[in-house]
């Protein structure tokens, strides 16, 4: 079954037809960081280290497209110096972890993968994990992101394997 989700995930577009264009438009329309009960690509979940139990939470993040734009100025500088479109220096993923993590505090970004994107905006889904549960605890796999030395992981660019 996971090969074939994979298979349709490759050209979205074509695969899923006129569900994906509804769905992008029904996440627009969403906040910035939105908690969903499952995730919408389960074999890359899977494959990343999602499992469906209690201490595994998803959400969805959307991300604006283009580079950022610095307010004007007013007036006292030469115009070549305006330099008012700037990039951040960091991809669009790992903008989305920083979100996700900074809305939920007690919670560890494990990882995170995309499921959309449109003219304006990106949508990933990561994947947290609630550290102080005690089925991520007992979990052998993944109880090592409960120690300390592991906080704050997408701010230091430790999500992606």
């Amino acid at each position: 079954m996971h090969k074939f989700l994979a298979r349709l995930w490759r050209k979205p577009k074509e695969s899923l037809g006129s569900s994906y264009s509804e769905r992008l438009t029904r996440w627009r329309e969403e906040p910035t960081v939105t908690r969903i009960e499952k995730p919408t690509r389960l074999d890359k979940a899977r494959a990343l280290g999602y499992k469906a139990k209690q201490g595994f939470v998803m959400v969805r993040v959307k991300v604006p497209k283009g580079r950022r734009k610095r307010p004007a100025f007013k007036g006292g500088r030469r115009p070549k110096r305006r330099g008012r479109f700037f990039s951040l220096d960091k991809p669009k993923q790992m903008v989305a972890e920083e979100r996700a993590s900074r809305k939920y505090r007690n919670m560890e970004v494990l990882d995170s993968y995309w499921v959309g994107e449109d003219g304006n905006s990106k949508w990933y889904e990561c994947i947290l994990l609630d550290r102080s549960h005690p089925a991520v605890k007992k979990d052998r796999e993944r109880n090592w992101i409960t120690q300390k030395q592991h906080r704050g992981r997408a701010f230091r660019g430790l999500t992606r394997k």
